[in-house]
């Protein structure tokens, strides 16, 4: 028998906020148990459940292990600027004038994370 990822769990100082952006840019939602001061945050959503736990120390150095995400019904672009607006900031852009690459974001607390081309941008262009 195998495992399965059950959450992604990320370390925070303010485990509620932090859910709260990333259940916007997932389109989840935050468990109905949790609630602001709450040590420990469920994001809830159709596929892996985002676990977000406070610790002390803030981020320091580069992630290790980070999410890349597909948008499903705009594109590439369009979801940088929805997640800029959700909170998060620009940290590389590898995005290339013949529309492939993907761009760097960065949580509202510093957590990298990468949002690639949709399926749709990705079939126009051959992969």
């Amino acid at each position: 028998m195998t495992s399965l990822v059950r959450h992604v769990t990320f370390d925070c100082r303010d485990p509620y906020a932090l859910a709260g952006f990333w259940a916007e840019a997932v389109g989840g939602k935050r468990s109905d148990e949790d609630a602001p001061g709450d040590d420990e945050v469920l994001v809830e959503n159709t596929s892996v459940g985002l676990l977000f736990i406070r610790v002390p120390e803030g981020k320091e150095i580069k992630n290790r292990l980070h999410l890349d995400l597909q948008p499903q019904d705009r594109s590439r672009d369009e979801e940088v600027d929805r997640l800029v607006a959700l909170g998060a900031k620009l940290a590389d852009d590898r995005r290339r004038p013949d529309g492939t690459g993907w761009a760097v974001l960065a949580d509202p607390e510093g957590n990298e994370f990468c949002v690639e081309r949709s399926v749709a941008e990705r079939s126009a262009t051959g992969g």
